[in-house]
């Protein structure tokens, strides 16, 4: 569990916010919008209705006593550049903000945030991964090279065994966990037997592993 300072709830904040509640984080709303805080309000930790530009507002939110404060703004890029800066300035101890384009990434980093998302250029890059490899359920970007991915069993693999297939070997990939209708296996030796209808959670480069989804 997490506690969490969250600015800005329009669509992005709004959504990051049920799926922190549902992981059991503590989670405290802000926004100048007085109707959209008194809706939310009751299900949250802690809400208040404040302008963050405002720099005696952040002083009185203990911005220290944070694990995370995310700066969700994303129509207002000079709100969200001065709050950023002023929450390092108070001492935060993590800032993850939100961006738009990479002029505005480089612009939050400079200021003190630890970690800017791009949440738009992340969903069209799943996207275009999903539309490019029909056996592709999700995957995460670990840096520019390497990534996670959850992936169909290809059929060809179904009751061969781990060792036989050597994904590691042949495809530069290392097989994580595999995913069944009722339970995760984690702990998986060479000697397991593919089932129709596994998932499996690889790790390793990401172009090797694109090239491997789009030819099975």
């Amino acid at each position: 569990m997490v506690s969490v300072l969250l600015i800005g709830m329009g669509k992005f904040g709004r959504t990051l916010g049920e799926k922190l509640l549902a992981m059991g984080d503590e989670v405290m709303i802000v926004d100048k919008n007085e109707d959209l805080i008194n809706s939310l309000a009751s299900r949250y930790t802690n809400a208040l209705i404040a302008n963050c530009m405002v720099l005696e507002n952040l002083q009185s939110m203990d911005i220290p006593s944070f694990d995370v404060c995310v700066v969700a703004i994303g129509d207002d890029f000079q709100s969200s550049l001065e709050i950023t800066s002023n929450l390092k300035d108070l001492g935060a101890r993590r800032i993850v903000s939100k961006a738009a384009t990479e002029i505005q990434r480089k612009f939050l980093m400079r200021v003190g945030a630890d970690e800017v998302i791009y949440p738009d250029k992340d969903i069209a890059e799943k996207l275009a991964v999903k539309l490019n490899s029909d056996n592709v359920i999700n995957y995460i970007d670990l840096d520019d090279v390497h990534s996670i991915f959850e992936i169909e069993l290809p059929k060809k693999w179904a009751k061969k065994r781990l060792i036989d297939i050597n994904p590691r070997g042949k495809y530069g990939m290392n097989i994580l966990t595999i995913k069944k209708a009722t339970e995760v296996v984690s702990n998986i030796d060479g000697n397991y037997v593919f089932e129709e209808g596994d998932q499996i959670v690889v790790f390793g480069n990401t172009e090797q592993i694109l090239k491997f989804t789009n030819r099975t």
